[in-house]
């Protein structure tokens, strides 16, 4: 519950601190990502950015199009400015950082959670991440997904996180990298085989009418009515 909140928060200031270029296209400043991933000191966030970059090379992405090295004026007071140096990130970029970042602080263990989860729901959601997935169903801040799905949709997502646990199980999947990838696969397996079956792809299933824990409540409330 207490990374649920944390979790929760953070993605909050991390879509506060978002930025659009000219284009509409997102990017994040890493001086701005520093003190939201608990890093005080600069010098340490930038070796957690040089194996982000590093692992965008090794993962075959261009590091040119997620990583941009910058420099800035910054007002330091008096009416004096200094330059300091900065990086700008794509979203991509982020989540590396996230991902390679000292797994004892608590934000980084709740927001690596997160884009595990994340991998998932865009394998069996074509795409789509927790975000647009919580839009699309036109919930609530405060309503969780799991609680807003119907029988089906529900055991699409179950049959991928059990399917996902026993894969990493048993292919002895180590590391944040492949174990997102692997539950993006995953997930995009279980899509595929819904499209063979000639079912409804999950993102256009309509939620119930009442959440599961209304459903509880209800059933809660008829067992004491007796």
């Amino acid at each position: 519950m207490i990374d649920k909140r944390i979790e929760q928060r953070h993605r909050a200031t991390f879509d506060a601190i978002r930025h659009q270029d000219e284009r509409g296209n997102d990017f994040w400043f890493a001086r701005d990502l520093a003190p939201l991933l608990e890093y005080q000191q600069w010098r340490n966030f930038v070796q957690v950015v040089e194996k982000a970059k590093l692992a965008c090379r090794q993962a075959g992405n261009a590091m040119a199009d997620h990583f941009a090295d910058i420099s800035k004026m910054v007002d330091i007071g008096s009416g004096a400015r200094r330059e300091l140096a900065d990086v700008k990130l794509s979203r991509y970029a982020c989540y590396l950082i996230v991902q390679n970042g000292d797994p004892a602080k608590p934000v980084i263990t709740s927001l690596d959670c997160a884009i595990f989860q994340d991998h998932g729901y865009k394998g069996l959601y074509g795409g789509l991440a927790a975000k647009e997935i919580h839009a699309r169903k036109g919930l609530k801040k405060s309503q969780k997904i799991l609680d807003h799905m119907g029988s089906t949709e529900l055991a699409a997502n179950l049959f991928r996180a059990t399917q996902t646990e026993e894969k990493l199980k048993r292919d002895r999947v180590r590391g944040k990298q492949r174990a997102n990838q692997t539950h993006y696969e995953v997930g995009k397996k279980v899509r595929q085989t819904i499209h063979e079956l000639g079912g409804t792809m999950p993102e256009l299933l309509l939620a119930p009418e009442r959440s599961i824990g209304q459903i509880a409540s209800a059933k809660k409330k008829l067992g004491k009515d007796k």
